[in-house]
């Protein structure tokens, strides 16, 4: 699997994806394979402020419950709704699949996290793909 080159990745396997001041947030399709089949993916509501680093929500599969973390802090801005009734669509297209749009604070954050490059060294560290 090829990860989108101009996402950034954090360790916790979330991806972002950086438009402007606009943060597009979704999980890896090394975390969607870990996880298994999604049944449930639990999110904030529109005008949530989240913090980089903090759970912002959880994912739930049939092996277990996982909290998504932040990769940027902002104000969520959109909800992917269509989650709440087709979670297995992470499953289909985890890098498609997103979850939440944030105004970021602190576009600036986004240099910190992982680049695709990176993310696969420490999947490949982590004993992944």
């Amino acid at each position: 699997m090829a990860y989108p080159a101009d996402y950034k990745y954090t360790k916790e396997h979330e991806w972002l994806k950086v438009d402007g001041n606009t943060g597009t947030i979704g999980i890896t399709d090394h975390a969607q394979e870990s996880l298994g089949d999604i049944v449930f993916v639990e999110l904030p509501k529109v005008g949530t402020e989240i913090a980089a680093g903090k759970t912002f929500g959880t994912v739930e599969s049939v092996k277990a419950v996982s909290d998504l973390f932040a990769p940027v802090s902002g104000t969520v801005t959109a909800v992917n709704e269509a989650l709440n009734t087709s979670p297995e669509q992470v499953n289909k297209d985890a890098h498609g699949a997103w979850m939440v749009k944030v105004a970021m604070k602190n576009p600036s954050e986004a240099n910190q996290l992982l680049s695709a490059g990176d993310y696969e060294k420490f999947v490949a560290a982590e004993g992944g793909h």
